[in-house]
């Protein structure tokens, strides 16, 4: 096991799962404590057991991010049993079965519950861990974004997936990005830096496993510049902070 994470601790929300529970893998087998943030304390703890019998280091933190109560929590456990936190990987994002329909038949409640977990819950166990992550000295943010929140290659007739107008989830990962912008600037005096990652079209079951990308690649491509959640949450210091990055580098706005 690679040990140039040894000491760092690094907080992964819905990471029992998926492209989660990868980036979880991966940052563990650098050597850092990972936190399996998940809504089900036996499905985190089930992911952690796993991690652990890979020789990780791995726990469970109960984390529903559109529960303020549990985010708050999770915080206070951070704080006294680490008293830092190094990487935050706000993975933790949902497509709602309504929003399968033309963007002028969207439910509104559907852009409710989206905007809730994709973009609410985002900035909320953001703000929470913020504390944490400046007494880092090499604090890394990754939001988990989407190629689909691209406002260039939405308005885009030629994009590889032109057809994909999902309303509540597209905007709500426009919106993500926008939050990553505006905490970088906040920021950039710090230690801290925060990004947005594409992972690409990857088989989890957001979209039913019908991706054509593996979760492994979902977080960390070896094509590329390789700018996914596992190499921006390992940035240097002289790393970027503020921008939209897939295995190919930079993704427009």
């Amino acid at each position: 096991m690679s040990e140039d994470l040894k000491g760092k601790i690094a907080l992964i929300t819905g990471a029992n799962k998926g492209i989660g529970y990868e980036i979880a893998r991966q940052l563990g087998s650098r050597g850092a404590t990972v936190l399996v943030g998940a809504r089900d304390i036996k499905r985190g703890e089930e992911a952690a057991n796993k991690l652990r019998l890979n020789g990780i280091d791995a726990q469970t933190i109960q984390l529903d991010v559109t529960d303020q109560k549990t985010i708050d929590s999770a915080g206070k456990q951070i704080e006294t049993e680490f008293g830092k936190l190094d990487i935050l990987v706000n993975n933790a994002g949902i497509i709602s079965d309504g929003d399968r329909l033309p963007p002028s038949q969207i439910d509104i409640e559907t852009l409710r519950h989206t905007y809730e977990t994709n973009v609410f819950g985002v900035f909320a166990v953001t703000k929470a861990l913020l504390p944490l992550l400046k007494k880092s000295t090499a604090g890394r943010i990754v939001n988990l974004s989407s190629g689909l929140a691209s406002l260039a290659q939405n308005s885009d007739p030629n994009y590889e997936f032109a057809s994909f107008k999902l309303l509540a989830y597209n905007s709500s990962k426009t919106a993500v990005n926008a939050i990553t912008v505006l905490l970088a600037a906040e920021l950039k005096d710090t230690a801290i830096k925060i990004n947005a990652a594409d992972p690409g079209f990857t088989a989890t079951d957001i979209n039913q496993y019908q991706g054509y990308r593996t979760v492994e690649q979902g977080a960390i491509p070896t094509g590329g510049y390789a700018y996914a959640a596992v190499r921006l949450a390992t940035l240097p210091n002289d790393g970027s902070s503020g921008g939209f990055f897939d295995e190919d580098g930079v993704v427009p706005w």
